[in-house]
C-alpha cells in the first residue's frame, strides 16, 4: 500500500497574507486542491493523509475533502511545530502503508508522471527525492559570505517534492535522529534518511515547472 502525505500545515509567513498560502484561491478552489486532485486520481496512490494546522482541520474536512469529494483522503491530522513534526504525525496515522509519498501542498504543479517516477524509485531504492539539475552555477559561501567553493553544476540538484520512501525505513530514520537529538536544522525528509545512514536517496527527475509557491512574487504563476 502506498500512502500520499499532503502537507498543508504551514502558516506561509513569507507570503504576507492573513490566509495561509495553501488556502489561497487557485482556479476557483483553494490551492491545496491542486495537489490533492493529482494524488487522488493517481493509480500509484491508495490513500491520502492530509496534514493541516489544528484550527483548519474542520475547514479541510468540510470545505476541501467533503466539498470536492477527495475520496482517497482517509484521515486529516494536525501538524506540528516543525515540518518534520508534521510528517511524523502523518507517519503514525498510516501504520499499514508500505510506502509513503510526501508532498508540499504549495507545489500545485505536480503531475502524475512525477508521482509515478517517485513511487517507482522508492520501491527499488527505498528512498527517493524529486528534483532537477540546477540551471545556475552555485557558490558555497563561508561564514563571512565569501565564495568558498564552486561545486560542479552537473552534480547540483534543486530538490522538490514529492519525496518517496519505504515507510519502515523513514520511521526508523526519524526515530534514530530523534533519539540522537539530530533533528535541528532538518529541512526535508531526504535529509533525515541521509543523516541516519540507513539508505542512499535516489534523485529522480521532477520538472522545472514543479515550483513552490512561497512569496508574493510566486503568486503570478497562479494567474
Amino acid at each position: 500500500m502506498t500512502t500520499g502525505i499532503i502537507l498543508a500545515a504551514g502558516k506561509g509567513t513569507r507570503m504576507g497574507t492573513d490566509t495561509p498560502k495553501q488556502f489561497l484561491p487557485y482556479r476557483d478552489r483553494p490551492l491545496v486542491c491542486a495537489s490533492l486532485s493529482v494524488f487522488n486520481e493517481s493509480p500509484e496512490i491508495d490513500d491520502i493523509v492530509l496534514v493541516t494546522s489544528e484550527e483548519y482541520i474542520d475547514y479541510c474536512r468540510a470545505e476541501i475533502v467533503g466539498r470536492y469529494a477527495f475520496s482517497k483522503v482517509r484521515t486529516i491530522v494536525a501538524g506540528g511545530k516543525e515540518r518534520y513534526d508534521s510528517v511524523w504525525n502523518a507517519l503514525r496515522a498510516c501504520p499499514g502503508a508500505d510506502y509513503v509519498l510526501i508532498h508540499d501542498s504549495a507545489r500545485p504543479f505536480v503531475t502524475e508522471d512525477i508521482i509515478r517516477r517517485a513511487a517507482e524509485a522508492a520501491k527499488v531504492y527505498g528512498a527517493a527525492a524529486v528534483g532537477m539539475p540546477s540551471k545556475d552555477t552555485v557558490k558555497i559561501a563561508d561564514d563571512e559570505d565569501f565564495a568558498a567553493s564552486t561545486p560542479q553544476r552537473s552534480r547540483v540538484w534543486t530538490i522538490q517534492t514529492p519525496q518517496a520512501f519505504s515507510r519502515p525505513l523513514l520511521v526508523s530514520a526519524n526515530e534514530m535522529l530523534m533519539k540522537r537529538g539530530q533533528m535541528a536544522g532538518v529541512t526535508d525528509d531526504a535529509m533525515i534518511v541521509e543523516t541516519s545512514g540507513l539508505a542512499k536517496v535516489k534523485l529522480v527527475e521532477g520538472s522545472y515547472e514543479n515550483v513552490k509557491i512561497t512569496t508574493p512574487e510566486d503568486l503570478k504563476r497562479l494567474s
